[in-house]
């Protein structure tokens, strides 16, 4: 839910009341972020439990199962559990981040973690006088045993006579440096090891460190799914170096970009929201000091906000079928996949009360929707409006949206009797009123 601009205040539900909805609306995004990725380059797609066995599936058949990558656990640490007094399951604490590539040749750097306390403890117990540095003591013994035949040189040092790891000039350097230590005379001398040297655990696919953003923190935009500034960072660390290209096609509040703009990284962001592009725009000159300028973007210094909504002209401008994608798009609906015979539907709201239901053994996720009808032409008239009266009667659907540049009186009329006469709704909807973003009370 965006902050309550009238066009806006359709929550995420709205848009993917069902499955197969959300899953055919993310799919050929997916398939053009595929087709657009470096061959050294990574994606990462974050969801949660209700779709993402659906998400796992498609982007194996896109990425193909070869290039699965991991499943990375993320657990919400202060995350408010959904199992209740009474309820019949266990409380659902994480989300999941799909991790895939698009060639074996992928940049990757491991990254780490600080040790556990208790594991410091156990096994960092020696402390140094002098520099009250912790340490633990390490084998210096030639590794695999230690056989000739795999090069490990063998003398004696200090009273011990075996193999090495190391030549004996390299072992007297760092005993003279205070880096060997021996107990007691005739005890194999080990070797220091320091905490504050150690890179720390490396990162495995569960991430129980980086907790939500929280309301009261100087991070929070008040956008509910937006992400911790460290988790976008250790995404990109772990795969990407300074100066590549970072796209986030769904960035919200810019959480992507502000982590590759402190990180050194090129960046894109794109988002259907006019106001998360204003959002964006903000936070990048609040918190990472930009400016929006032209002209410093072209010179690497500046970002600029491009292809906010469209004018009148231009869509009158542009082919039919795009124009027909345009409009059921920002109703948040989505577009028919044919083109030619779509039976007079152009697209479907699916709504909030939208509910899978058992059919012929399968789920059927098409239970609830409202058809959206698009006519390019400067007045729709009572024909048009007979034409989708006759759709809204064969799907016997109760709410229609109607989409022009403007109707006439008898659009109107007609639009009025046939809620009379059958309690079924036709929205008649003007460019305008999209453009104006006035339809957020039409649509509730």
């Amino acid at each position: 839910m965006f902050w309550g601009e009238t066009k806006e205040k359709r929550s995420f539900e709205d848009r993917h009341a069902s499955t197969q909805a959300y899953i055919e609306f993310m799919r050929p995004r997916c398939v053009e972020l595929h087709r657009v990725l470096k061959k050294t380059g990574s994606f990462y797609y974050h969801c949660d439990w209700h779709a993402s066995h659906y998400v796992k599936v498609m982007l194996d058949q896109i990425f193909g199962e070869n290039q699965f990558i991991n499943e990375i656990i993320w657990k919400r640490q202060s995350a408010h559990s959904d199992a209740k007094q009474g309820s019949k399951h266990l409380g659902r604490i994480h989300d999941t981040i799909f991790f895939y590539s698009k060639t074996d040749n992928y940049e990757f750097q491991h990254q780490y973690k600080p040790y556990d306390p208790e594991y410091v403890e156990k096994n960092y117990k020696n402390i140094e006088p002098k520099t009250g540095r912790r340490y633990s003591l390490g084998d210096l013994g030639a590794p695999g045993g230690g056989a000739e035949s795999k090069g490990n040189p063998y003398y004696e040092f200090l009273g011990v006579e075996r193999y090495w790891r190391f030549s004996k000039e390299k072992m007297q350097e760092m005993y003279e440096q205070g880096l060997i230590v021996q107990t007691k005379p005739g005890a194999v001398p080990r070797q220091k090891r320091y905490l504050d040297e150690g890179q720390g655990v490396s990162l495995g696919t569960v991430w129980d460190d980086i907790g939500p953003v929280q309301g009261q923190s100087t991070e929070s935009l008040g956008y509910p799914t937006q992400k911790p500034l460290k988790l976008m960072e250790r995404i990109l660390k772990m795969s990407s170096d300074e100066n590549d290209i970072v796209l986030d096609a769904f960035c919200g509040c810019g959480t992507a970009l502000v982590a590759a703009e402190n990180l050194g990284r090129q960046w894109i962001g794109i988002d259907v929201s006019p106001t998360a592009c204003r959002v964006m725009a903000k936070r990048l000159r609040d918190v990472c000091g930009m400016k929006e300028d032209e002209k410093l973007w072209r010179i690497g210094r500046g970002f600029v906000v491009r292809d906010l909504p469209w004018t009148e002209e231009q869509l009158r401008k542009i082919p039919p079928f795009e124009f027909e994608n345009w409009a059921v798009i920002a109703l948040g609906g989505i577009p028919n996949k044919a083109q030619v015979g779509d039976m007079g539907i152009d697209g479907r709201i699916y709504p909030v009360s939208a509910v899978p239901k058992k059919k012929a053994g399968e789920l059927d996720f098409m239970d609830v929707w409202y058809p959206i009808q698009v006519k390019q032409k400067e007045k729709a008239g009572r024909p048009d409006i007979d034409s989708f009266e006759a759709v809204m009667m064969r799907e016997d659907r109760m709410k229609g949206f109607f989409v022009s540049f403007d109707f006439s009186s008898e659009a109107i009329s007609e639009i009025g009797a046939f809620f009379k006469r059958t309690g079924k709704t036709i929205v008649p909807l003007t460019v305008r009123d999209i453009l104006e973003e006035q339809i957020g009370h039409k649509l509730a």
